[in-house]
């Protein structure tokens, strides 16, 4: 499970943002995160609450997760399809000269604090 090590990167970088910005509590952090990232939301958000409730600065900050879609482009006929229905073949022309344009992507989008 790579999930808690994300977990660790995640609170290590939105605790350095509070530091910088002399916040004394993180409410909410809001990510965002691909379809085919590999990172499973519900473990990620589990990991996150037992982390976040070991310091004081993160205790009862919530994790919110934004889906992003993830979209394959065919290089042949120039059209974007939805990537985990048809994977790496192109189902408008069949072609195999396809690559992912979007939906790997895991970013921290906003760090609410009081």
């Amino acid at each position: 499970m790579h999930e808690l090590g994300v977990v660790f990167h995640i609170a290590d970088l939105v605790s350095d943002v509070a530091k910088e910005n002399k916040a004394e509590k993180i409410k909410k952090v809001v990510m965002q995160i691909g379809e085919v990232s590999t990172v499973v939301n519900d473990q990620l958000i589990d990991c996150w609450n037992w982390n976040a409730n070991r310091t004081d600065l993160l205790r009862g900050c919530t994790l919110e997760i934004e889906p992003i879609p993830a979209v394959t482009y065919c290089e042949d006929c120039g059209k974007e399809y939805p990537t985990v229905k048809f994977g790496k073949i192109c189902p408008y022309c069949g072609s195999e000269h396809t690559y992912l344009r979007r939906g790997n992507e895991v970013v921290i989008k906003e760090i609410q604090v009081d």
